[in-house]
């Protein structure tokens, strides 16, 4: 009988479902998160917290040239954004997975589902975290809320996704894709305004709204009720991804209960990653744990903008669609 030991090495396997996860990640793919060897050697940190220092852009008007003027030297001062490391991790028992051991690379099944599982979890997060940053008093000037308004002025149209963009200023050409509910992208489909365009390599058409490549997920905020939808707008790297490691936490064990009739198979997945709102720290004012919750990502006090508006390549906008 086949079980998990015989297909899986975990050496092996742990970075192949890293990988898989991010290959099937349509944040990776659209450019919205970035992952490179400087993040994942900040997630393979010894601290929960990971600082990032940077220098403010220089500030201060210039001054004329004169005969016997002399300058006044201006500062350039330092800040620092913060992220925070995530640990989580599940497991799974193998009469769930023995069904699909059945083609001719059980571990690629294998590592297809978890890798699934992860890139569903990791999505979830980043919105949890869209939540919580866009509550932070600081992200207000990043919001574009048109919901309130009467009549066809609070439907999301071409002209208001420009209004949102626009929030950025002269930095707008730096946004690039768009995260909406399936029911938004439904509404601008209708309407026409939403192309499907056929990729290299992609199995499916793609859609894009107002040349921004479209993720769709249903996690985005869409009030049935109400008919309030929301969509975020991002810059290429947008969100910092570090996918880190420690030798003390092992990412993928193979365990088993001798004593069940059966016997019984365990897969044991961890993950230690970074994934960070690039200019948006995290305060750690409310959090019980190693690592925060969802709904403590969904925390604006646990968020504060350090970087100037235009260099936060995240906008929200707010509207009806019904």
């Amino acid at each position: 009988m086949t079980r998990l030991k015989n297909i899986i090495q975990p050496d092996v396997f742990t970075p192949y479902v890293i990988n898989r996860t991010m290959e099937l990640s349509a944040l990776i793919q659209s450019g919205i998160m970035v992952n490179n060897s400087e993040f994942n050697a900040l997630a393979s940190g010894s601290n929960t917290l990971i600082n990032m220092p940077f220098w403010a852009d220089l500030q201060g008007e210039e001054e004329n040239i004169t005969e016997d003027g002399f300058y006044t030297p201006l500062n350039i001062s330092a800040s620092k954004d913060v992220a925070r490391k995530h640990l989580i991790g599940n497991s799974w028992g193998a009469n769930n997975l023995t069904a699909l051991l059945s083609g001719d690379d059980p571990m690629a099944a294998i590592g297809n589902l978890v890798a699934d599982y992860w890139q569903r979890r990791m999505q979830a997060r980043l919105l949890a975290m869209l939540e919580g940053i866009f509550a932070a008093a600081s992200m207000s000037d990043k919001i574009l809320d048109i919901s309130a308004r009467s009549g066809n002025s609070a439907m999301i149209s071409g002209d208001s996704f420009i209004d949102a963009g626009q929030l950025m200023g002269d930095a707008k050409e730096l946004l690039t894709a768009v995260m909406m509910h399936s029911a938004t992208e439904a509404f601008l489909a209708k309407r026409q305004l939403i192309e499907y365009v056929q990729e290299a390599g992609q199995s499916d058409r793609v859609p894009y709204f107002m040349r921004k490549r479209v993720i769709v997920d249903d996690s985005v905020p869409y009030d049935t009720v109400a008919k309030t939808a929301t969509v975020f707008l991002f810059g290429s790297g947008a969100i910092a991804l570090g996918n880190g490691s420690h030798p003390r936490i092992i990412e993928t064990e193979i365990d088993r209960d001798s004593m069940s009739h059966a016997g019984e198979d365990f897969l044991v997945n961890r993950k230690i990653f970074i994934m960070h709102p690039r200019g948006i720290k995290w305060t750690e004012k409310n959090i019980a744990s190693t690592s925060p919750s969802r709904d403590e990502l969904k925390d604006g006090d646990n968020w504060e903008r350090v970087f100037e508006p235009k260099q936060i390549r995240i906008v929200k906008h707010v509207f009806k669609i019904g």
